[in-house]
């Protein structure tokens, strides 16, 4: 069973594919303050839920989402047209690190996706390229550590000693690149564990459902999750989307 469709699978049920509950991203939405007929961008929008909600939010609004899930995209189409926003909503299949635009963006979004660009850093780099210069805002999300891992964590969690910092590292590296901190949402526990119950629960459901070699593939993988999460990283991996300003270029 290919990845992407295990993945696309388990969001069912918790599609903002994030450890965020649906308030507080509306709440980090809603801080943007998006200026009249904003130009808004996701680089890795999955099913493009973050993007749907904010054209909820600002009614005037266009939106561009990018990613290579096929599924992914087309689910945000479906869900598009369904709330009546398909003509304010453009999806490009494409890597999210060749997107290209004309004009620069009001916001822009990278949320759990900085895989897509091989790390934090080179993230930041895109982002910033596509930000209006001055006005323009980010809203960045990415893992951080809230305490310190065990050589055993970081093995299990394929993760070098170096990926992830701590908050306050974590911070820092996103103003390095060029940005101000203006607001953030440190994901509390409850968002963390509503996020992995939905995602081990949902597929592992699917799985009991089709039962068969895609069944069991899918099973194996909310175990295996499972057991990384609740053995593994479970308080010690923490998660903070900051809403960024980029510095004066």
């Amino acid at each position: 069973m290919e990845r992407d469709l295990i993945s696309h699978v388990a969001h069912g049920d918790h599609p903002i594919a994030a450890p965020i509950s649906g308030d507080n991203l509306d709440r980090l939405l809603t801080r943007a303050k998006l200026p009249p007929r904003a130009r808004i961008l996701d680089l890795g929008c999955g099913e493009g839920q973050w993007l749907l909600r904010a054209l909820a939010l600002y009614p005037d609004a266009t939106a561009d989402g990018v990613d290579l899930s096929e599924s992914g995209l087309s689910a945000a189409a479906e869900e598009a047209g369904r709330l009546g926003v398909s003509d304010r909503l453009r999806l490009h299949r494409v890597p999210a690190a060749d997107h290209t635009a004309a004009e620069p963006y009001d916001l822009v979004l990278s949320v759990g996706a900085t895989h897509a660009f091989g790390g934090l850093e080179p993230t930041l780099r895109a982002v910033h390229d596509h930000v209006r210069p001055s006005s323009g805002l980010a809203l960045v999300g990415e893992a951080f550590w809230e305490q310190p891992p065990s050589p055993e964590l970081l093995t299990e969690f394929g993760a070098e000693p170096g990926e992830y910092a701590d908050l306050a590292g974590t911070v820092e590296r996103m103003e390095a690149a060029g940005f101000a901190t203006v607001y953030g949402h440190t994901s509390p526990l409850t968002d963390w564990d509503e996020y992995e119950w939905s995602w081990t629960g949902t597929l592992t459901r699917w799985a009991l459902d089709h039962p068969g070699p895609d069944g069991d593939a899918a099973l194996a993988a909310a175990r295996e999750h499972r057991d990384l999460w609740l053995n593994g990283y479970r308080g010690f991996l923490g998660f903070v989307t900051l809403l960024l300003r980029p510095l004066t270029r």
